[in-house]
């Protein structure tokens, strides 16, 4: 890990090993994902609720990190706009998106999110997916001003990091511990499991991540820069696959989950694990 440049460290993982593909339509990437049957309709569910937060319609999405547009849902994004701008700092991401949406619907710009070339009030909407974790802190601000610099008036933009803690992961630790000791196994095929995860030999090596809690996301951005917060995901990849399991009614516990996040948005959007933070101009 190069400190003094932790950038050119994160390009060079996803365009080395992050967007690498390991079967049809799944990237090493996903060893970050569940993608068991058994979680899968949550997964799904979620993935879908950046929908609820943006315009229906408009000229140009701004997809910042966008990397190869990884999971189906996120194709849905763009449904009602002309063109997606697909930003990046990987070329290898840019290249698989392009593949994916083709060029009458994409548009395809290497660059850094925090400090976007575009100018002053251009984009209808934005989404950002699990990218401004891999910003030094001093980025924060830049990239989140950037993105409201180029949002038209009246835009939403949508941003899906993980918090540096979670209180609701905090409160399953040891639950996790257990049933990890009790039931971890090694996975069945690349597409349901932790491709790389089979032994700790062949696990890669992560990247740059800098990740902040509610309190220290407000604080960054002062009361100049408000945003809301409000659930994606409460749980993490690592109790997903330790608590959840098909033979524990897995999917019904998911379910009932499900309906819970979206009785208490803001609660478990700051108390869970991935957050998804909207702002509008």
């Amino acid at each position: 890990m190069n400190d003094q440049n932790p950038k050119q460290d994160v390009r060079k993982f996803y365009d080395r090993i992050g967007w690498q593909k390991v079967s049809e339509g799944i990237y090493q990437n996903a060893r970050y994902e569940d993608l068991r049957p058994v979680s899968r309709p949550y997964i799904h569910r979620c993935h879908l609720r950046v929908n609820r937060h943006l315009d229906p319609i408009g000229k140009y999405l701004l997809d910042a990190g966008s990397g190869p547009i990884q999971y189906p849902e996120y194709l849905t994004y763009s449904e009602g706009y002309q063109f997606r701008v697909c930003l990046d700092i990987s070329i290898v991401a840019l290249v698989e998106a392009r593949d994916r949406i083709g060029t009458d619907h994409g548009l395809f710009v290497v660059a850094d999110v925090a400090n976007l070339p575009f100018k002053n009030d251009v984009i209808d909407g934005i989404v950002s997916l699990h990218t401004l974790h891999h910003l030094p802190g001093g980025d924060y601000v830049p990239a989140y001003k950037g993105l409201r610099r180029v949002l038209k008036k009246g835009g939403k933009a949508v941003v899906v990091n993980g918090w540096d803690e979670s209180m609701l992961m905090n409160t399953f630790r040891w639950p996790i511990l257990l049933m990890e000791k009790l039931f971890q196994k090694k996975p069945e095929s690349p597409g349901e499991e932790d491709t790389a995860n089979n032994t700790a030999k062949k696990k890669p090596k992560g990247t740059f991540v800098h990740k902040l809690n509610v309190q220290g996301l407000r604080d960054v951005l002062g009361n100049d820069f408000p945003v809301s917060i409000s659930v994606w995901r409460s749980v993490s990849v690592r109790f997903l696959r330790a608590m959840i399991h098909p033979f524990l009614l897995g999917r019904f516990w998911l379910w009932i989950l499900f309906g819970l996040e979206n009785l208490s948005p803001k609660y478990f959007g700051e108390k869970g694990q991935y957050p998804l933070i909207t702002f509008t101009k």
